[in-house]
C-alpha cells in the first residue's frame, strides 16, 4: 500500500492463495502478538482460556448454535464482545469491520491483555474480522494480511466476505493515497 499502484487481487486469486498451504488447523493459533484466532471448542473451554491468559473474547458467531458465549458464560474473568454474524456470502459483515478492529486495537493497547477472536470453525467470520483489523490498524493490504495470518493458521473467508474485504482494501488505499498526496502538497512537494 506504499504507492498509488496498489491493486487488490481478484477473488479467484485470493481463493487460490487461501486454499494453498496446510488445510488442517488447530483449535487456536496466535496470528499476531496477543491476538488469537480460534474455534468454538477452545472458546467454550474456560480452563484453556485461563491457561492461555486470554482476557478478552470476540465471538463472531454470537447467538449461533454451539457459539453461545456471553458475559454470563465468561463471568468477570474475561471481557466479552459478540457479533451475531452468519457465515453466508450474503451477510454484510463489513458493518462490523471498523468497530471490531477498534475493539481489538483497544484490547491490544492494554498491558498483558490477550484476545481470542472466534466463530464456529475459526476460518471465515472470525478470520475476516482479524484480516480487517490488520488492514485498518496495522495498515496491511488485504494480500499482506492474508499472508500474515496464513503463516500461523489456515483460513478461508467465504466469497461474500472476500468481496467485502476487497472493498475495504480499495477504500483504505484511496484514503491513504489521498492523505499521502495532501501531505506531499502541503510540504511543497519536498520530502
Amino acid at each position: 500500500m506504499e504507492d498509488s499502484h496498489h491493486e487488490t487481487p481478484p477473488i479467484k486469486e485470493l481463493e487460490k492463495l487461501l486454499y494453498g498451504g496446510k488445510r488442517s488447523g488447530n483449535h487456536l493459533d496466535e496470528v499476531w502478538p496477543n491476538l488469537f484466532l480460534g474455534d468454538m471448542c477452545v472458546a467454550n473451554d474456560r480452563f484453556i482460556l485461563w491457561k492461555l491468559g486470554i482476557t478478552h473474547v470476540l465471538n463472531a458467531a454470537h447467538g449461533k448454535m454451539h457459539c453461545q458465549g456471553s458475559r454470563e458464560f465468561y463471568g468477570l474473568a474475561v471481557e466479552y464482545y459478540g457479533v451475531p454474524a452468519d457465515d453466508s456470502p450474503a451477510f454484510n459483515l463489513s458493518v462490523y469491520f471498523q468497530p471490531c478492529a477498534d475493539y481489538i486495537q483497544e484490547v491490544l493497547n492494554c498491558l498483558e491483555a490477550r484476545i481470542l477472536v472466534h466463530c464456529a470453525v475459526g476460518v471465515s467470520r472470525s478470520a475476516s474480522l482479524v484480516l480487517a483489523y490488520l488492514m485498518i490498524h496495522q495498515h496491511f493490504s488485504l494480500l499482506d494480511a492474508v499472508k500474515t495470518i496464513k503463516q500461523h493458521r489456515w483460513i478461508f473467508p467465504n466469497r461474500g466476505f472476500l468481496k467485502q474485504l476487497r472493498a475495504l482494501d480499495a477504500m483504505l488505499c484511496r484514503v491513504r493515497c489521498s492523505s499521502k498526496n495532501c501531505s506531499h502538497e502541503e510540504s511543497g512537494g519536498v520530502k
